[in-house]
């Protein structure tokens, strides 16, 4: 389930020509079940790793500094780091192990199937990790329209048996709880299909992009960068590891 909150970061000023310059924030979008995994699974490895240098003997203490070395980084870009900044002008992607920005004018589809994707115009696809999809909840949904239908239909109904017995002298409340059960059913078809949370999200971004694309602050390059802060120490963890399993 992902939900858009404001961005902490610093952005950058928005390109000449376009309204104004002054700095703005993007609207994120995160997977809280994917932070509350990882801030549980670090601080697991957090207490264990502790632990085992705090009272471990020999090369338990190097093999406990190994793996939080190796494991902590990894953790972290695949529970906490994954996110969607979005703003007027770009989509910009930080998946576990890169950052893409992505101006509207370079996008030229966001797709949802067993993933969520973006294409940019050169037709290089990119996952947004922070938006995963799920067959449960599109499931769940599916079956919440089910149920909306069928009442629906009933309040169609029992609005037609409440308006005949009405003509006929018959039961005047009956009718009014008819007219009341329509309304619902009205409301209810009303608030359109419902869709899982991620959906929604990518409807969003689709809506965003087919009303910014063509617009002038939107162009420019599309951008890819490796994220060694996070490679650099998982690389030197798993060498520490390596060398101290090889070393017996």
């Amino acid at each position: 389930m992902t939900t858009p909150d404001p961005s902490r970061e610093p952005e950058p000023t928005k390109p000449a020509g376009t309204a104004t310059t002054t700095p703005y924030k993007d609207r994120v979008y995160r997977s809280p079940a994917g932070v509350v995994g990882g801030v549980l699974v670090l601080a697991i490895v957090a207490w264990l790793g502790i632990d085992a240098v705090v009272v471990g003997e020999g090369r338990t203490p190097w093999l406990a500094l190994a793996v939080m070395l190796f494991l902590g980084p990894v953790v972290f870009a695949y529970t906490l780091r994954p996110a969607v900044f979005v703003n007027d002008d770009r989509l910009r992607i930080r998946n576990p192990l890169r950052l893409i920005v992505l101006p509207w004018g370079q996008v030229a589809s966001l797709r949802s199937g067993f993933s969520n994707e973006v294409v940019d115009e050169s037709g290089t696809k990119y996952q947004l990790w922070a938006l995963p999809v799920s067959l449960r909840a599109r499931s769940k949904a599916a079956r919440q329209d089910a149920r909306a239908a069928r009442a629906a239909a009933r309040a169609d109904a029992r609005g037609g048996q409440g308006g005949s017995g009405r003509g006929r002298g018959g039961a005047v409340g009956g009718g009014a709880v008819g007219a009341a059960d329509l309304g619902a059913g009205a409301a209810l078809a009303a608030g359109g299909p419902r869709r899982a949370e991620t959906d929604r999200a990518m409807d969003e971004l689709r809506e965003l992009h087919e009303r910014r694309q063509g617009e002038p602050g939107t162009q420019g390059e599309v951008t890819v960068r490796w994220a060694y802060e996070i490679i650099a120490p998982a690389v030197a963890g798993a060498v520490l590891l390596g060398v101290l399993w090889g070393l017996g």
